[in-house]
Parts: C-alpha cells; structure tokens; sequence
C-alpha cells in the first residue's frame, strides 16, 4: 500500500518545474506504483501537489514552525509620509463659498 492515497477529481493544472534525472526516475517510478496500485494512470505532475501536500502535513517541525510565523505581527515596510494634498474643489463647492 502507498502513503498517497487514490486522487480524488480535481481541474487539471499544469506544474512546470526543473528536477534532476534522479528525482525525475524516481517520481516516473512513483507513478508507475500508483497506477498498480490504483488501477489509474497519473501523470507526474498530477501527483506532485499531492505529494507535497502529503509531506507538509506530516513534517512536523514545519507544522510547529508555520505556527510562529502565524503568531509573529505582520511586517508592513515602512512608507513615507506624504505631504498632505489639498482635496480637489467641485464648482458646486467652489461657488458656494463665494
């Protein structure tokens, strides 16, 4: 049995990434077990997002971590102040006050 479980249906999206040929084998490998096992063929980049998302629910330092990053404020660069710009004048206005 895999540790990834049978894709539920999804809208296709296209994954364009570079990998060694090591990593591309192995992920070729993967897809090639997954269709035995689930009797569906997969493309890689179907099943990448998926994997990934299986690795990041299971690593629990990142867990821990995403955790401090939500509890930390927010960093907002600092803007300079603008001098402060008179606001434009409507002729309504305009006549009203003269």
């Amino acid at each position: 049995m895999l540790k990834l479980a049978q894709l539920p249906d999804r809208i296709p999206v296209k994954l364009t990434i570079t990998l060694q040929p090591d990593l591309k084998k192995a992920l070729d490998d993967y897809a090639a077990m997954y269709s035995r096992t689930y009797g569906a063929d997969e493309p890689v980049a179907q099943l990448v997002p998926f994997m990934l998302e299986s690795f990041l629910k299971a690593d629990a330092g990142f867990k821990k971590g995403r955790k401090d990053l939500d509890s930390e404020p927010m960093t907002i660069p600092l803007v300079r102040k603008k001098s402060k710009l008179r606001r434009p004048i409507d002729d309504a206005n305009e006549e009203a006050r003269s």
